[in-house]
């Protein structure tokens, strides 16, 4: 069977380690300047090498995306960044702009360019300029694709080829939106997208100012632009023919938690299915709803969906679990747990433990101490240490989280 790469985000250092732990092939990241998520944290210098090092140490490959669409401005300083790059050795990068492509090309020629899905690539033509006038290496597809359509494309180019198969759609041609540049100066094409296409909107009648009309009948007004999210886990199978060389997960300004769940399932189902084994999908579909989410759909791997099915009458999340904590450290002698804190728990609390090494434990808290063995009722306060009894051995970055309240 076709092993694929499996390719996780990773918005900062900490996010880009746990991707790494959890069973990333491979993470695509951003420095401060050239990426399209301007929020998402990112590296500055001394990060991007960290990051680099550690990936790589993991045998796991490092992307940077460039892929800006940049004014004149923008270009001041890319060539200094580029050679950064290719001092640090990464595996790639990803490049929408063919101003970016040429001075690539011209700085680092032997940097490989991926070009991004910004490019809206969706025919073997296009790939093949990309691939025979432009030197690019890989294709990050357009998400507006059939696997028919892919299929096609990789029989008439043979380029590597990268779609994503899980996270957020966009109501435009795979991210080139002027809404939010119109609506608020965000300019989601240098990264700083205000997700307008999440908003609820109403029409005003030009001759009645002030009144507000559902476009549908809702009283909450109507979400025509707000979309699914993205989930292939359980189509993997299909992908795995020798068209798809890399299955991309979207979310760099999403919380590791959400990066460690989603990449632990997709992780867990490939290896199954290299083993010729049968997933057990309705366990890792249950691990992906956990996540904050939207309702999951195909997208239009399956073809175009009609009648607005990917179209949501709601711009809220789904969100039945929140993340709590990170185990630092755990003594077996003792059975003491180190949890470091990212929400409020408290005794009586039921939580779940889970981990690459294991599917998870649920435990009921009865005590918990600080750092300096002090018996504590809560623990309110972010990232402090607390240290609980476990009766089960647990390992360093294993996550912990609790039902929603």
């Amino acid at each position: 069977m076709h092993k694929v790469e499996l390719l996780a985000p990773a918005g900062n250092l900490e996010k880009l380690k746990f991707a790494v732990h959890y069973g990333a092939d491979a993470v695509y990241m951003a420095g401060k300047k050239y990426g399209l998520r301007a929020f998402a944290g990112n590296f500055d210098e001394d990060e991007l090498a960290k990051g680099v090092k550690y990936a790589h140490e993991h045998q796991v490959k490092v992307y940077v995306t460039v892929n800006i669409f940049p004014h004149n401005e923008d270009l001041v300083g890319l060539k200094e960044y580029l050679k950064e790059l290719d001092e640090l050795k990464v595996d790639g990068i990803i490049v929408a702009d063919p101003g970016i492509i040429m001075l690539a090309h011209e700085t680092v020629p032997e940097l490989p360019i991926h070009i991004s899905t910004q490019a809206n690539t969706t025919n073997w033509a296009d790939v093949e300029f990309w691939q025979k006038y432009v030197g690019v290496q890989r294709a990050v597809l357009a998400r507006e694709l059939s696997l028919e359509e892919i299929r096609e494309i990789k029989e008439k180019t043979g380029v590597e080829i990268e779609t994503f198969v899980h996270g957020a759609m966009c109501i435009s041609y795979s991210g080139r939106c002027l809404l939010s540049c119109y609506m608020t100066g965000r300019d989601a094409n240098k990264g700083e997208c205000a997700q307008p296409c999440r908003w609820n909107y109403a029409l005003v009648e030009e001759k009645r100012p002030g009144e507000y009309f559902a476009i549908e009948e809702d009283e909450r007004g109507s979400y025509v632009f707000n979309s699914q999210d993205m989930c292939l886990l359980p189509h993997l199978a299909d992908l795995l023919n020798g068209t798809i060389d890399s299955l991309k997960i979207e979310g760099r300004m999403k919380s590791l938690y959400y990066t460690a769940t989603i990449v632990r399932a997709y992780r867990a189902v490939l290896d199954a299915l290299y083993k010729g084994e049968e997933p057990d999908y309705d366990y890792w579909m249950q691990e992906l709803e956990k996540v904050s989410h939207r309702p999951y759909c195909t997208g239009f791997y399956y073809g175009r969906p009609e009648n607005g099915a990917l179209t949501l009458n709601h711009s809220g999340y789904i969100k039945p679990y929140d993340f709590i904590g990170v185990v630092v450290d755990y003594d077996e002698e003792s059975g003491i747990a180190t949890i470091e804190q990212r929400n409020h728990f408290k005794v009586g609390d039921e939580i779940e433990f889970f981990s690459p090494k294991y599917q998870q434990f649920k435990l009921k808290i009865e005590e918990m101490q600080d750092k300096d063995g002090n018996i504590i009722l809560k623990a309110p306060n972010a990232q402090m240490l607390v240290r609980l009894k476990v009766p089960f051995k647990v390992y360093p970055l294993d996550l912990i989280r609790k039902e929603s309240e």
